[in-house]
């Protein structure tokens, strides 16, 4: 059995199995079969669950009575302190300051011990890995860990048995656990299929680093896709996957994320924060590249700062939370 099914088979108990479900709207457009993978009607509103768990049930019994610690601007953090709990466990986090508010609160309101440092997401993560590492504590990636990048890889078995026949992935990318775990898993058993990377111009180190052929340290410009916002670590086992099995990314303007936002609270009846809606943006602005094709766009994440919505002119009662 391949490593992320079987890794999938663990995992379950403790994540939901998302709905895959035609997008009318976009198909339309297209003129060919877009799908949606809801990941933000994921267990604590995003992907991140299934990577922590993965990484967590790794652990021996030993590890498992230590301190462990992880860095998050808001969704991976929420995952983590979800397994700190279901699982028992004594859990560290640190943010960068510059974490939105919304989840901030969220992370707040689950009562996770964190602690705010770095001015940006990889500053918190090298601050984090420090402390658990001069600790001896276990230390939980939010991508640049194989058992993480495994566990993301399972909304790619999935797709595979929730649809008969696909041939394009868009996902949305920052560090880059989900779109390498996805692609590194559709590239062994459906090699045709086109893994499509989606992500802020204004903060697109990973598409950068591809093309460069390196991992890079790139100037970097606020964006309202904060869940994907930042630089990548040296030496992750998500940049060689992406460099291996991504055929190519997307990049989006801020103007095209709003768009996306506005299009899946209006269109899909979804509330969705920056970064999920990188995949719907990509469609959105070249839709004719989709034509004849069945695509799939995986929505990463459900939460967004009201206030955000407001100033898009989203209004009404949408999903927000999974």
């Amino acid at each position: 059995m391949n490593e992320v099914e079987s890794t999938l088979k663990r995992i379950a108990p403790y994540v939901r199995r998302t709905p895959c479900r035609r997008s009318v709207g976009l198909s339309d457009l297209t003129g060919g079969e877009v799908h949606l993978k809801l990941e933000n009607l994921q267990e604590t509103g995003s992907f991140k669950l299934r990577g922590v768990v993965s990484k967590v049930l790794s652990l021996s019994e030993e590890q498992k009575r230590s301190l462990v610690v992880a860095a998050s601007t808001g969704n991976h953090g929420m995952a983590f302190a979800h397994a700190v709990e279901i699982f028992g466990l004594r859990g560290r986090l640190f943010i960068p300051r510059t974490a939105s508010k919304v989840k901030v609160d969220v992370l707040r309101s689950t009562g996770i011990p964190f602690e705010p440092v770095g001015e940006n997401c990889v500053e918190a993560e090298e601050h984090a890995h420090a402390f658990a590492r001069d600790g001896g504590h276990v230390w939980i990636s939010p991508y640049n860990d194989v058992e993480v990048v495994r566990g993301q890889g399972t909304v790619a078995v999935e797709l595979t048995a929730q649809m008969d026949a696909f041939d394009t992935v868009l996902v949305p990318v920052g560090g880059g656990g989900l779109i390498a775990g996805i692609a590194s898993y559709l590239k062994t058993i459906r090699p045709e299929v086109r893994i499509i990377g989606c992500q802020p111009r204004n903060s697109c180190v990973m598409a950068q680093s591809v093309e460069a052929g390196e991992i890079i340290e790139a100037e970097e410009e606020p964006t309202i896709s904060d869940g994907t916002a930042g630089g990548i670590e040296a030496g992750s086992v998500t940049f060689e996957l992406c460099r291996q099995f991504v055929d190519e990314f997307i990049l989006l303007d801020e103007s095209d994320i709003e768009r996306a936002i506005r299009w899946v609270h209006e269109r899909e009846g979804m509330a969705v924060e920056g970064a999920a809606s990188l995949s719907v943006g990509a469609v959105l602005k070249h839709p004719r590249r989709f034509s004849g094709r069945t695509s799939i766009a995986v929505l990463s994440g459900c939460r967004i700062d009201p206030a955000l919505l407001e100033r898009l002119g989203c209004r009404g009662e949408q999903e927000v939370e999974p």
